[in-house]
């Protein structure tokens, strides 16, 4: 099943997993497929990111986000990515995405998406910054903004030390885009 019909999937059963709140997990289980794998016989890395992105519009679904979007003009824009792989998905075996919003900065949500084994084991970690833009007014909405829209009453937990790499890698990284 090509990953539309995966997105099709979860947003059919979505109301069966219940709302999305800070702190909760998104789970969504796969098989590796002959659609998924490369020369290798295994998930191919294109695909990782195209499953992470299943799991963030199951979080932005269950959680009201994606109606509150349609009403103000906003739209989820990914900032970055950074991916591990540390264990192989082989064709056919079945395996988990654990999607999560970690925590955010003024303008800056961070996810993380963790591949997991039939076993336990982590086969590939990704971490994302995303943001939201309003496309009426020509910005990034703050996050506390985003939160409170949602009716959410929450804080952000303070970056934990690779959250603190990451961003300061992708912050690089964006420097080096710009400037050619």
């Amino acid at each position: 099943m090509y990953v539309w019909g995966r997105l099709a999937r979860m947003v059919a059963t979505a109301k069966s997993r219940g709302p999305f709140r800070p702190g909760d997990e998104s789970r969504l289980h796969f098989r590796c497929l002959p659609s998924d794998i490369d020369r290798n016989m295994h998930l191919n890395n294109a695909r990782y990111m195209m499953l992470a992105d299943v799991g963030r519009v199951d979080i932005f679904l269950r959680l009201g986000f994606l109606k509150l979007a349609r009403e103000k003009g906003w739209g989820p824009m990914m900032g970055g990515l950074q991916s591990v792989y540390v264990r192989e998905i082989k064709l056919w075996k079945r395996f988990e995405v654990v999607s999560t919003a970690e925590t955010w900065t003024d303008r800056q949500l961070i996810g993380r998406h963790r591949f997991l084994l039939e076993d336990g084991q982590t086969a590939a970690v990704i971490m994302t910054t995303a943001g939201v833009y309003d496309r009426r007014n020509k910005r990034f909405v703050p996050m506390d903004e985003v939160i409170a829209g949602l009716g959410i009453d929450a804080t952000p937990r303070p970056l934990i030390p690779e959250e603190d790499t990451f961003l300061a890698s992708h912050q690089g990284l964006r420097e080096l885009a710009k400037t050619g």
